[in-house]
């Protein structure tokens, strides 16, 4: 385990694995997939 996550080819993996770790409680889930999207949008635009 450790960091095997971010040593994973995909870039969308790394995304969600650090909005799970910052995730605020008061937030939704759809929220944080629409950041993951926009962030992933961004890295291969």
């Amino acid at each position: 385990e450790g960091g095997y996550g971010y040593s994973k080819d995909s870039k969308a993996e790394m995304f969600y694995r650090d909005a799970k770790i910052l995730e605020i409680g008061e937030g939704t889930n759809e929220i944080m997939k629409y950041v993951i999207y926009k962030q992933i949008e961004k890295a291969f635009a």
